[in-house]
């Protein structure tokens, strides 16, 4: 199964949008499954139409603090020993903050009287699945417990439940977070190519620039959509400058287009609500182009490997010889 994860550095640049259309279109001649990949504002589902869900999987980890009334003695040690200013004292009692506590152990350690004990397996989230019979592929959404730490292991369950729901599948497609933190890096984890996402301005380009070094460092090759390219074209080159410069395919551009949140308002596709509206077009071009690296992947991925990363013809070097 190849695995690419759609990821762009900066939020709110249409990875969600991007990531649903191209689950559509490329279900009508793929097997794929769609894997909502932000753990702590996932809204593919929203773009999709989905209401209800058909399997809803609490995700357990972890550990949180609580201290034993009857045993603490109110030094304070352990609210002066918590980074995360998890303890407070209220009404006379020191209690934790169970949004919070990232279960350090910190306090613990510090407690004179051992006062402190663990609560573990917190629920830390919650894996939710549809199948989507209407668009005939699976949607895998991940969604973390506010408060709650580790959003990165949450995902790997969502994408590890993605494929024990059908491992015969042709693609998976993962929407990622924003931003290059431990979610992004689980979505990226085993991924077999990324879909980068900007838009021409000055932070997109900056969040853009990080998010390349996170696919190179993974070697993972690369493709670029640019979305609402023509807002500002002199930054739109640039993008286009600095996609040339690491060697990224283009495989797309996106005009600004209202019809987009009049479509999230309405719950439904852009490509049903207005098929003919320029983005739409758009979408429909980036679907087709994706189709075509797809048929060639293996070729195509080869080709776009770093030079650093590609295979080479190891030097033998015999008993008594050198170097140079």
């Amino acid at each position: 199964m190849i695995e690419i994860s759609i990821v762009s550095g900066k939020g709110g640049v249409g990875k969600s949008l991007l990531a649903a259309h191209l689950a559509i279109l490329l279900s009508r001649k793929w097997r794929l499954i769609a894997v909502d990949a932000d753990a702590e504002a996932p809204n593919m589902h929203i773009v999709l139409g989905i209401k209800e869900w058909d399997r809803v999987i609490g995700h357990h980890e972890g550990r949180r603090a609580f201290i034993l009334q009857d045993k603490c003695t109110g030094c304070g040690e352990c609210l002066k020993a918590c980074q995360f200013g998890a303890i407070r004292v209220d009404d006379g009692k020191y209690v934790v903050d169970k949004w919070l506590c990232e279960g350090c152990y910190t306090c613990s350690l510090v407690c004179p009287v051992k006062a402190i004990r663990f609560e573990r397996d917190v629920l830390a989230g919650w894996i939710r699945v549809k199948e989507t019979t209407r668009w005939g592929f699976p949607l895998v959404s991940a969604e973390i417990t506010p408060g709650r730490p580790n959003s990165g292991k949450l995902v790997t369950e969502a994408r590890n439940t993605g494929r024990a729901i059908n491992n015969n599948a042709d693609l998976m497609l993962l929407d990622s977070a924003a931003g290059i933190g431990c979610q992004v890096i689980a979505s990226l984890a085993g991924s077999h190519a990324a879909i980068l996402v900007a838009e021409p301005t000055r932070a997109s380009i900056s969040d853009l620039k990080r998010v390349i070094k996170l696919v190179q460092h993974f070697r993972i090759p690369s493709m670029l959509v640019v979305n609402k390219y023509d807002l500002n074209t002199e930054l739109y080159e640039e993008i286009l400058g600095i996609a040339e410069k690491n060697k990224i395919d283009v495989l797309g551009r996106i005009p600004y287009d209202e019809n987009v949140p009049r479509s999230y308002v309405a719950m439904k596709p852009l490509i049903e609500y207005n098929p003919d509206s320029p983005a739409a077009q758009a979408l429909i071009e980036i679907g087709d182009r994706l189709d075509n690296v797809l048929s060639r992947f293996d070729e195509w991925r080869l080709e776009h490997l770093p030079e650093a990363y590609k295979p080479f013809t190891p030097i033998v070097i015999r008993p008594g010889e050198t170097l140079g």
